[in-house]
């Protein structure tokens, strides 16, 4: 089913990316520092501008089993922030999912939702795959995991994040970690880790003891990136000359601020990823979902927008909900100017 990869079973950590004790990006990252660390959540408890959160509803089509089941081969459906539901020869993967309330370690604390996933995980169908990025609460739900477990044949996972999904109950032989450039085939679909820059964790003692990854995804004739959380850097040039040109771009778009430069993109960062990765159509993520820095929560979408009509690239921005056809590339509007 599979090559170049580690199971769950084997937490072996002999990776390029693993030293010292740490998984670690191949250059020298930015530091905050203690005080600037203060500040930072400082300004996200008491000093935020009241326009990180959208005032009116989030647009939301909701998703029916049937729609699914007839929807045609290289179909997209955005379920929020970096969730997306691909199907692929006949097969349902997700990306990234998460539809707890908050994406937070608690469920009474924390970031909240916008909006509410367009379907439920009882109503998803089989799923053939889910595939993650790395263990931030807003990609990896540990409730979300649980009730997919049963459902989902396959679990793709960056090294370390396989262990905490076995640990968590998820069956081991279901389970497939893999290291940058490691790749797996499942049922005619190629799935490759491929690097980001970011950072792992999921609480206080437990900093990069995971990797974190982007994802080529290939099936079908079609070529989709999806980046999971990263800075920009070299590495898309070379996962575009690898692996490209990408039908698909899924880059994210949300969530980045001065204060941390290395580990979440400017929308002009986003879309220099997506010529590098020498990308067609480009779906920014991360963004509409949940508030997790500074920014207006609309800027993101109106700032790629720009980007997008000044260099000429196509862009997609469905509603949550909304059914994409990568056969067919869709026109999608500016949905969110009519929450402003």
């Amino acid at each position: 089913m599979a090559d170049c990869t580690l199971t769950a079973q084997q937490p072996d950590h002999a990776s390029p990316q693993y030293r010292g004790g740490k998984f670690r990006n191949p250059v020298r990252m930015h530091k905050t520092g203690f005080l600037g660390a203060l500040r930072i959540v400082y300004r996200m408890l008491f000093d935020k501008p009241r326009d990180t959160a959208p005032s009116k509803p989030v647009p939301v089509r909701a998703i029916m089993r049937q729609q699914l089941l007839v929807a045609p081969n290289n179909s997209v459906f955005r379920l929020g922030h970096s969730t997306i539901l691909l199907k692929l020869d006949g097969q349902f993967w997700l990306t990234d999912p998460v539809f707890s309330e908050r994406a937070s370690p608690f469920q009474w604390l924390g970031p909240r939702r916008f909006h509410q996933p367009p379907i439920s995980i009882a109503d998803l169908p089989p799923i053939k795959g889910v595939i993650l990025s790395h263990d931030h609460y807003d990609h990896l739900d540990h409730a979300a995991v649980l009730a997919l477990a049963a459902k989902t044949e396959h679990f793709l996972a960056p090294l370390g994040v396989g262990d905490t999904l076995v640990k968590w109950g998820v069956p081991a032989a279901k389970v497939q970690q893999l290291d940058w450039w490691q790749s797996t085939a499942v049922d005619g679909v190629r799935l490759t880790a491929t690097p980001a820059q970011h950072f792992s964790g999921r609480g206080l003692a437990d900093g990069n003891q995971t990797l974190w990854a982007s994802w080529v995804i290939q099936a079908g004739g079609q070529r989709i990136f999806f980046s999971g959380d990263t800075g920009y850097f070299k590495g898309f040039k070379e996962i575009g000359d690898k692996y490209g040109p990408f039908d698909l771009t899924m880059v994210e778009t949300g969530a980045y601020d001065p204060q941390w430069p290395d580990i979440h993109m400017q929308p002009e960062e986003t879309m220099q990823a997506h010529i590098d990765l020498r990308g067609k159509l480009l779906m920014p993520i991360h963004n509409g979902t949940f508030d997790l820095a500074l920014h207006a929560w609309n800027e993101p979408f109106d700032r790629i927008s720009a980007l997008a009509d000044a260099r000429g690239q196509t862009l997609a921005t469905p509603e949550i909900g909304q059914q994409l056809n990568l056969r067919h590339i869709p026109a999608t509007g500016k949905w969110w100017q009519q929450l402003l």
